[in-house]
């Protein structure tokens, strides 16, 4: 009759439930920066994978060896890529060294966001919930349908004629 509680065990359940002194505050994960003051992590969108290295600076992105501005000429994919740091008020705090490949233009972007995004949440653990609530933090799993065999593109049918 192990499994039985007494009366004393249920009073600590109680105290448990009403939040009182007996649950302990979660504490955040420690910060994960190596010897040079980075934290690393690597984002993907589509078939495009991105490397990217976060540190204390003045708002520089470089993305393979070039500056944003130029490697992303359109503005809305300049804006998907400052997204992360809108959304955690850290704006041209951080420096970001980032090399991103496969994919497109568009993929590229959403892979340096979520990798910025992840690297943040690994150099400041309480800026995980913000991050979480803009949706930074998930992996848009969203890909190119495969053709299937006896069409003419994933779902395009050949042209039909009756004769």
């Amino acid at each position: 009759m192990a499994d039985t509680k007494t009366f004393e065990d249920l009073k600590d359940l109680k105290d448990l439930a009403q939040g009182g002194t007996v649950a302990a505050e979660a504490a955040l994960p420690e910060a994960k920066i190596d010897s040079l003051g980075r934290s690393y992590a690597t984002g993907r969108r589509k078939n495009a994978i991105a490397r990217v290295w976060i540190k204390r600076g003045s708002g520089k992105i470089t993305v393979n060896g070039r500056e944003f501005e130029d490697y992303f000429g359109r503005p809305v994919l300049r804006m998907v890529i400052n997204q992360p740091f809108g959304a955690a008020n850290r704006k041209d705090q951080y420096d970001v060294v980032c090399t991103v490949n496969g994919g497109g233009l568009s993929g590229q972007a959403g892979a340096v966001r979520h990798g910025i995004s992840r690297a943040l949440t690994l150099f400041e653990p309480e800026l995980r919930k913000p991050l979480k609530a803009g949706g930074f933090l998930t992996r848009d799993s969203r890909a190119v349908e495969r053709k299937k065999y006896g069409r003419a593109k994933a779902r395009r049918s050949f042209q039909f004629s009756k004769r």
